[in-house]
């Protein structure tokens, strides 16, 4: 799958500085590290990156900060001082990217805002995370996760019908560092043609909104939004849990007609069920959900989940059981196609999952999780500073 490790990495040579913290940025700058770029992280002096106290789960390391900051250097930086500021000016003048997601205007008060940057550096590629973007009334406005969650209405359309339910990962950072990522990609690709570089704004409420688009759509030309449904699908039927004998649960879908014909002949062993008058077409299954739930929980009733799966997969219908968190770690796919690897950090080696795009001729580089500061010296001898006592 991947090539030897010697190889050339894709982002090779190109060194990125970020002033970040919390998860939209970091997600972001963690996979340009992987991809080979240099990645100075700079944290607050002491205390660093917020995100290092969210929880001790991990080793005494915090869960987030392990995730997203493998392979980084710490530049420790107090900005409010001049000396320091001056510090990171240097920095910025041999870096590719400047990557920030500070409050609203506080990069630019500093004097690192994107226009200034590259009216003095016209190929430096600088990119901003905020949580709902310049201009416009909610641009001060504090962003969490959960909060961005409920203004895109994300939260609206999750959880059961009696509940509203926000996701149970920072959904609104990670969509925000996946367009940051990508969108820094594509400056530096058009940077190699023209020389010129770019200012990339990602805003998390905008990040989530294109997430959005089948509610969106369903939404703008219907009289009423996809209502919430738990485990199943708003406009998709069967699709989601049905229960098996012993109190266990197969998850199924079916995306056709013609699978939908399967399942009943091969799987409920029930041909004449496709062609009930209640659930000849998808939009009629949906229309009687109940009913054709309670048809499929009767026939799957009495078997074991694994007889069930057995059925589903001779039959070609998508399944899959109910894993926990435990389980996704213990995944026989993942440990058949040797996704597993090991990072360094102050407490030890530490696991780590490859990058999911496998690109052929590179083998990720997996550097280890910095403590605060723990590349200053390094960092300001390159620049011809000297090392604070």
């Amino acid at each position: 799958m991947y090539g030897p490790e010697n190889s050339i990495a894709p982002l090779e040579g190109i060194t990125v500085v970020s002033l970040e913290q919390a998860v939209a940025a970091p997600f972001a700058t963690r996979q340009l590290a992987d991809l080979g770029a240099r990645v100075i992280k700079v944290e607050r002096p002491g205390a660093g990156d917020f995100a290092r106290g969210y929880d001790e789960t991990v080793k005494g390391l915090s869960s987030h900060f392990v995730w997203l900051n493998r392979t980084k250097e710490s530049l420790a930086l107090d900005l409010k001082t001049e000396r320091d500021r001056d510090v990171l000016q240097r920095l910025l003048q041999r870096a590719d990217v400047f990557v920030q997601n500070l409050a609203p205007g506080a990069a630019a008060r500093l004097g690192f805002g994107a226009g200034e940057l590259r009216e003095r550096r016209p190929e430096l590629v600088c990119c901003s995370v905020s949580g709902y973007g310049e201009g416009g009334p909610y641009t001060k406005k504090k962003a969490y996760d959960l909060l961005v969650q409920c203004e895109a209405g994300l939260v609206s359309v999750t959880g059961t019908p009696e509940t509203p339910s926000k996701a149970g990962i920072s959904v609104a950072d990670i969509a925000a560092g996946m367009y940051a990522y990508s969108g820094i990609l594509s400056a530096l690709l058009r940077r190699e043609r023209t020389g010129e570089g770019a200012s990339v704004e990602v805003s998390m409420l905008e990040a989530l909104a294109e997430w959005m688009g089948f509610p969106a759509y369903f939404t703008m030309y219907n009289t009423r939004q996809p209502p919430r449904t738990g485990a199943s699908h708003s406009a998709i039927a069967p699709y989601g849990p049905y229960g098996c004998a012993g109190g266990e649960t197969v998850f199924l879908a079916v995306q056709n007609e013609r699978e939908w014909e399967r399942l009943c002949r091969e799987v409920l062993g029930d041909a004449g069920l496709a062609t009930d008058g209640r659930f000849r077409t998808n939009t009629l299954r949906v229309e009687n959900r109940r009913e054709l739930d309670r048809e499929l929980e009767r026939a799957l009733a009495d078997l074991a989940v694994s007889e069930a799966e057995a059925r589903l997969d001779a039959a070609g219908i998508a399944n899959a059981r109910l894993r926990d968190v435990r389980g996704l770690l213990d995944h026989p796919q993942l440990a058949a196609r040797d996704r597993w690897r090991e990072v360094g950090s102050s407490v030890g080696p530490l696991a780590a999952l490859l990058p999911p795009a496998n690109l052929s001729g590179h083998e990720p580089h997996f550097g280890s999780i910095p403590a605060v500061g723990e590349h200053n010296a390094k960092i300001l001898a390159e620049l011809g500073l000297e090392a604070r006592s």
